[in-house]
């Protein structure tokens, strides 16, 4: 093995390591080498005829810049880029999609060659073509960032299995009706299967801290945790109640309905045999809600559940001696 000392060479750690590689390879062979470090054959071969080519300076193994000699510069004329920021400016910040006929007709004008839509794209990405609030100066897209939330987010990986009860999951149901949409907020006791549904004209966090706080009024327990999507509704006041109230909020993944799966079996159900059944009564949600706490009386107070025995959940409570106190029935304060 042919020694070198890096006392005699820049002091440079990438280089150091392909030296390092190098030596390794000439004392024990390639097989070694591809399993001891991360680099394939060709690269090692490809150090080793560097270093051999520039008698043995390790100032060879310094990685070059990879940046062309010849950059490529842009060909769209500069009276197109003009026009594509006029237009941003003066006709209420339009997007590639609309910009592009019009841009057409501009250069059909003034003889010029039409671009792509996605050349525009690029265009108004390049020169930070994005307005501000007040619509005063351009830079990046604030819709393109990342929100950022005050807090992190606690989030669950698996479907939970609680050993006891008071584990809440939460959800949304929409339904559009003739142009008009409704909210319908769900939550279940994941282990005691003991569920409460309200319908909203509108989904916000109020709403949804005004459910929590009216099916905190009817469930007979002590509530240990609460699981939800994403959603907006869940965010905002809602999540703030319950800081104030000291109960953990949990957060699913995105797209993972299969953790929230207690609550997603629940909605279906309650699709099927009530709101489905009576959506002539979606344009009166007073009339609506009524009539759901009747069928949530059933579900709650006669519905075999096969998980609880066969138990509704009411009797499983009076079967475990626990006492409720407050009925289903009860959803105003």
């Amino acid at each position: 093995m042919i020694t070198y000392s890096l006392n005699r060479y820049d002091n440079t750690e990438i280089a150091k390591f392909r030296l390092k590689v190098i030596n390794f390879h000439n004392q024990f062979g390639t097989k070694p080498t591809l399993k001891a470090f991360p680099v394939s054959r060709s690269t090692i071969f490809l150090w080793k005829k560097t270093f051999k080519d520039n008698q043995g300076k390790l100032s060879s193994l310094i990685p070059q810049s990879t940046k062309p000699n010849l950059p490529r510069t842009s060909k769209i004329n500069l009276k197109i880029i003009s026009e594509i920021k006029r237009l941003r400016e003066e006709s209420y910040s339009p997007g590639k999609k609309k910009i592009k006929p019009l841009l057409d007709k501009f250069c059909k004008k003034n003889y010029l060659i039409p671009i792509a839509e996605s050349t525009i794209g690029k265009v108004l990405k390049r020169n930070n073509y994005f307005k501000t609030k007040n619509n005063i100066k351009f830079q990046h897209n604030p819709a393109r960032q990342r929100r950022k939330w005050k807090t992190k987010r606690k989030r669950v990986r698996y479907a939970p299995k609680p050993k006891s009860y008071g584990y809440i999951q939460m959800d949304t149901i929409t339904k559009f009706i003739d142009g008009i949409k409704r909210y319908i907020i769900t939550s279940i006791d994941v282990k005691l299967k003991l569920s409460f549904s309200l319908m909203y004209p509108r989904l916000n966090s109020r709403n949804a801290k005004d459910f929590l706080i009216k099916f905190q009024q009817v469930y007979p327990l002590k509530i240990q945790a609460i699981q939800t999507d994403n959603g907006l509704e869940f965010l905002g006041e809602f999540d703030q109640y319950l800081r104030k109230q000291n109960i953990p909020h949990f957060f699913t993944y995105p797209r993972c309905p299969k953790i929230n799966g207690t609550v997603e079996r629940f909605n279906r159900t309650l699709q099927e045999k009530f709101i489905d059944p009576n959506l002539y009564l979606i344009h009166e949600p007073e009339l609506f809600n009524d009539k759901m706490i009747e069928y949530l009386l059933y579900y709650n107070g006669e519905r075999p559940h096969e998980s609880l025995g066969d138990l509704s959940p009411l009797e499983y409570l009076v079967y475990n001696g626990l006492e409720s106190k407050k009925t289903v029935t009860y959803t105003r304060g």
